[in-house]
């Protein structure tokens, strides 16, 4: 029953993530499908290209309250943070691959901050600043959410450690990283080979 329980949480988590946000915003409020624009994907930075700053806001809001409430939801429902982790989780794994939009998505990164934000708060800030000199700096999107899920990762070790959070949320962090850089291989490789694309000044 228990195993049925935390099966649940997982499907709740991986439907949350694959409410298709960017592809909904651009849409309806643009006209404009984002998978046949830029890197095809539906995140923030996507949508922002394709379809201008209105969806892309509506995009970064709806992405990160996905995350948020699946982790939320998790916890109301089963109480324990084996239960938050796996949904949050597959909220990402659910942005990324949405059964709604033929298995495409995102990368994860706005879902996964909101995760972080019902886990553990006080780590969003860190990946806040880091993205944001990043962005500064490089204006790649990949590569600012690289940074952001490094950083992610890195300061969940150190609450661990701090004993400010269980050692589960580490898991956590290494394992949502690697979903985003599993979706971000494409960037990467362009990155390596100096195609990548800046983000414009709107």
């Amino acid at each position: 029953m228990e195993l049925v329980r935390y099966l649940g949480v997982a499907i709740l988590g991986y439907l949350l993530g694959s409410f298709p946000t960017g592809y909904l915003a651009a849409r309806f409020l643009k006209g404009v499908d984002p998978r046949q624009h830029g890197s095809g994907r539906t995140g923030g930075t996507n949508i922002l290209r394709s379809a201008g700053k209105g969806p892309a806001v509506v995009t970064v809001i709806g992405d990160f309250a996905k995350g948020f409430l699946a982790a939320l939801l998790a916890r109301m429902w089963l109480g324990t943070e084996l239960a938050v982790v796996i949904a949050g989780l597959a909220a990402i794994l659910g942005h990324n691959r949405s059964v709604f939009l033929g298995f495409a998505g995102g990368a994860g990164s706005m879902t996964n901050a909101g995760v972080v934000m019902a886990i553990a708060p006080h780590v969003v800030p860190l990946m806040a600043l880091s993205a944001f000199v990043s962005a500064r700096v490089y204006r790649i999107a990949s590569v600012t959410s690289l940074v952001a899920a490094a950083t992610m990762a890195l300061a969940l070790l150190a609450s661990f450690l701090l004993s400010l959070s269980p050692a589960i949320y580490v898991l956590y962090g290494v394992l949502a990283s690697a979903l985003i850089l599993f979706e971000l291989r494409p960037n990467i490789r362009r990155l390596r080979d100096g195609t990548e694309r800046v983000v414009p000044n709107y």
